[in-house]
């Protein structure tokens, strides 16, 4: 058994003239919650599909929970929970639902159904077509952790919930599948949520994987670097995400040694106006607003 619930290599998917997905390498370690992070279209869906062998890829290899989706589908899904969409047989009932996926996962608990099911407030004997958005998203979510599985895999799960529902929902996450030792891979484009609950971050763009670090790291490393007067000749641009010029001065982020980068412009006669640390909202909308595909930080062992 490996260290990685999932792990992917060169993998591409094509829609006719499409590219969906363009060379993603990923990583996800065992027992993270991995926040996978993008815009709206970036290749979120398409992968999580791909992850649990509801769709095939163009080419490239995965594996999930050391298995190949592309002929073990059935043994991933028996051990994933997967939340993709809400197309859920509308003329049932949550309670006629609960029977008819109980007998699909061999670790599904009617005692955790009922736990979430009274928590989030969720109407089981209502049909699904007569339920509101957000109980319709909370249903598909608490039908998904009934089913213990090892790996959940959540696309754009908190869409159509209030803040309290959302707060609730995250608390579940953390506090008992998190803090149990399962994986958790949740794909958003809500960066503050993710950043309340995520130890890795992955952030995907036109189907390529632009960073993927611990989020920590990221918090640690990225810096926007302020610098009077214009662009420098010779500066190290190894390190540089982006560069902004306005009027009287230049703004450098920089992925990592920030300190040695702003000593190097020193070292040429500059006068280095700040050192900021950056929050997760703004790394993203540097990396994805410029189209980087360069700044993929390796750190796993």
């Amino acid at each position: 058994m490996t260290d990685l619930a999932i792990e992917t290599h060169s993998l591409h998917k094509s829609f006719d003239d499409v590219h969906a997905l363009n060379g993603l390498d990923m990583r996800v370690p065992r027992g993270a919650v991995y926040g996978f992070l993008g815009r709206n279209g970036a290749g979120k869906t398409t992968t999580i599909r791909l992850l649990a062998g509801l769709a095939h890829a163009s080419s490239g290899e995965m594996r999930v929970l050391d298995l190949d989706p592309h002929i073990d589908s059935v043994r991933i899904l028996e051990r994933t929970g997967v939340m993709i969409n809400r197309m859920v047989l509308p003329g049932m009932t949550g309670n006629d639902l609960a029977r008819f996926n109980r007998g699909f996962y061999p670790r599904w608990s009617d005692d955790l159904l009922e736990k979430y099911a009274d928590v989030l407030d969720v109407p089981m004997d209502r049909r699904f077509r007569d339920l509101s958005t957000g109980n319709r998203a909370k249903l598909c979510l608490i039908l998904v952790l009934a089913q213990g599985a090892e790996l959940i895999m959540l696309d754009e799960p908190t869409s159509g919930m209030d803040p309290v529902v959302t707060d609730q929902l995250l608390r579940i996450l953390v506090e008992d599948f998190a803090s149990d030792g399962r994986t958790l891979f949740l794909s958003s484009h809500h960066l503050s949520e993710v950043e309340r609950i995520a130890d890795w971050i992955g952030i995907i763009d036109h189907g390529r994987l632009l960073l993927e670090a611990q989020l920590d790291d990221v918090r640690a490393n990225f810096r926007r670097v302020r610098v009077a007067g214009d662009v420098l000749i010779g500066v190290n641009t190894h390190e540089i995400v982006t560069t902004h010029i306005s009027e009287g001065a230049t703004e450098y982020v920089v992925r990592t040694d920030a300190e040695a980068f702003a000593a190097g412009l020193r070292s040429q006669g500059a006068i280095v106006l700040d050192v900021a640390p950056m929050c997760l909202s703004d790394i993203f909308l540097e990396l994805v607003g410029r189209g980087r595909t360069d700044v993929h930080m390796e750190v796993l062992a």
